[in-house]
């Protein structure tokens, strides 16, 4: 009997220690499984990441000609503002230099309103 218990316990440790190995492997394939996972997610991240950033070149490339464009005509009709600005303050210059000669020299002398006139 003792032999036959010896011989049932030597079996339960056996089968505990294949139960332990399939559980570790079983672990082992699950981290392989995750790593895997993670790796494809990257390459489908990767992929689309490459994919946004050419259509944002393309979009870049597209819009980059009509951008200069407009900078252009806005600084030609800046310049053409300018000028017409500097032309009108040719013509008016000298209208406004004699006006303002002719209100500092007018003087009209007259007593100021709050001196009372001294009677004697």
């Amino acid at each position: 009997m003792a032999t036959q218990q010896t011989q049932g316990i030597q079996t339960l440790l056996e089968a505990e220690k294949e139960a332990a190995k399939i559980v570790q492997q079983a672990r082992q394939y699950r981290v392989q499984k995750l790593k895997d996972a993670r790796s494809e997610a990257q390459k489908e991240i990767d992929g689309y990441k490459k994919v946004k950033e050419e259509e944002f070149k393309a979009f870049e490339a597209s819009h980059a000609g009509t951008t200069s464009t407009t900078q252009a005509a806005l600084d030609k009709e800046t310049e053409a503002k300018l000028k017409e600005i500097d032309d009108v303050y040719k013509q008016k210059k000298d209208d406004v230099v004699n006006s303002l000669i002719g209100r500092a020299i007018l003087v009209k002398p007259e007593l100021h309103r709050n001196l009372k006139k001294v009677t004697a």
